[in-house]
């Protein structure tokens, strides 16, 4: 199955990533933590492990991994106003979304009696904030579990595998890999797919903008995907080396 080449309108290949960097150990205090950078898009994402789990999960023997999304104000150029007491309809789905994602590859057994907050922060949005913080909160979760075994808190295996996510698309009739802001805005396809190391699909987010699109033109998205999320995984392996 081919895929275009096209270049785009900041130079990359229509089947290539953003300049991806990940800098671990980027909060001092936290379990773990990172920051991701994927083109224009900047998250921190944080891992902290507290004793107990939610009411509804005690006496199970199990843990619990959840999550919490949010932008700064100036993330996105023009300010964008703090959460009240409540987020915002679209922070409260993406933090759902990242906590799915995370909980997938986690032995809830191996975690008994703990839970695991993840805080992705947007500080710099062009772009792919949900599927960068999904790839940024692994790196997290990963590290305060390494740290969490080390120290004896935890036994050894409680990830099953690793995952990354990535934004695919069709602009102007093209398919495309890891929109940045423009592109998705004026996309007529968008879909958000969270992938295993095994390659295996979490989760699958996608709807046409505008024309609907074909099976053909779904299994290059998901070829796109796929593609993208291979390099990820290897970045993210590389980051938890250092």
């Amino acid at each position: 199955m081919s895929i275009k080449s096209n270049k785009r309108m900041d130079g990359r290949r229509t089947n290539e990533l953003r300049p991806v960097k990940i800098t671990t150990g980027f909060v001092r205090t936290a379990d773990g933590s990172c920051l991701i950078e994927m083109g224009g898009t900047r998250v921190i994402c944080t891992a902290t492990v507290e004793s107990g789990v939610p009411k509804w999960r005690e006496n199970s023997g199990l843990g619990w991994v959840t999550a919490e999304y949010g932008m700064l104000p100036a993330s996105t150029g023009q300010r964008k106003r703090r959460p009240g007491v409540k987020n915002d309809g679209r922070s409260v789905e993406i933090q759902r979304l990242i906590g799915r994602v995370m909980r997938s590859v986690v032995r809830f057994e191996k975690l008994a009696g703990t839970t695991i907050y993840i805080d992705c922060d947007v500080i710099e949005a062009d772009g792919g904030t949900r599927t960068a913080s999904i790839t940024g909160a692994y790196v997290a979760l990963a590290l305060a579990i390494k740290r969490g075994e080390k120290d004896g808190r935890f036994p050894r295996g409680v990830l099953s595998g690793s995952i990354a996510a990535t934004s695919v698309g069709i602009v102007g009739g093209v398919e495309m890999l890891d929109l940045c802001y423009v592109e998705d805005a004026t996309a007529d396809v968008d879909m958000n797919i969270a992938m295993t190391n095994g390659g295996k699909y979490v989760e699958l987010q996608g709807a046409s903008e505008a024309e609907p699109f074909t099976k053909e033109q779904l299994e290059k998205l998901l070829s796109l995907a796929q593609r993208g999320i291979k390099q990820l995984l290897r970045e993210q392996s590389k980051a938890l080396k250092t």
